[in-house]
């Protein structure tokens, strides 16, 4: 049965078995993994005060970091409709050996303005005259990143990397 504890002052309290003790504190709560990273609340995306600047997301991306640093000699013009890609030089002047393999890597960009840039800067280079003469000695660079955009679990980076790959042998036969 249950034991009985008789406390010094008179009063008797029932002592829990280890059942009971099992069923009445959670073990999520009570371990000490959940005291020190709690489950987040889906407001804490917009509370500033539980943003940690050196979490894992806060790295930029390798297409970012080249696109802040100003490697990829292109920027947006925002319009009213639709965007374009305003280039600093023009793009069949451009070396396409690290360029167009940077602009195939940031198809599997998931953020504003890397999506638009990565996509309509590879198609933009493709369209140069000789673009196949600059391509073809890229292939093996290129094909390795075009399929990870393809097995990508986005389906918006999957599209990308479809429509990469179709302009790409368009260009290449």
């Amino acid at each position: 049965g249950s034991s009985v504890l008789r406390m010094s002052s008179g009063i008797q309290v029932k002592a829990k078995t280890a059942v009971q003790k099992s069923k009445t504190s959670s073990p999520l709560l009570c371990s000490p993994e959940a005291a020190i990273n709690p489950k987040p609340k889906p407001s804490d995306k917009l509370n500033p005060k539980t943003i940690n600047p050196f979490g894992v997301n806060s790295r930029p991306s390798p297409f970012a970091s080249v696109y802040a640093k100003g490697g990829i000699p292109c920027r947006i013009v925002h319009g009213t409709v639709k965007h374009r890609l305003q280039w600093e030089c023009l793009p069949g002047t451009v070396s396409f050996d690290p360029l167009l393999v940077v602009l195939a890597e940031g198809l599997s960009e998931t953020k504003h303005p890397f999506t638009f840039v990565s996509k309509e800067g590879f198609k933009e280079l493709l369209m140069v005259e000789g673009a196949s003469d600059k391509t073809i000695p890229l292939l093996p660079r290129l094909v390795p990143v075009l399929k990870a955009a393809l097995a990508h679990s986005d389906y918006e980076v999957f599209g990308r990397g479809l429509d990469a790959l179709v302009q790409l042998s368009a260009v290449v036969g």
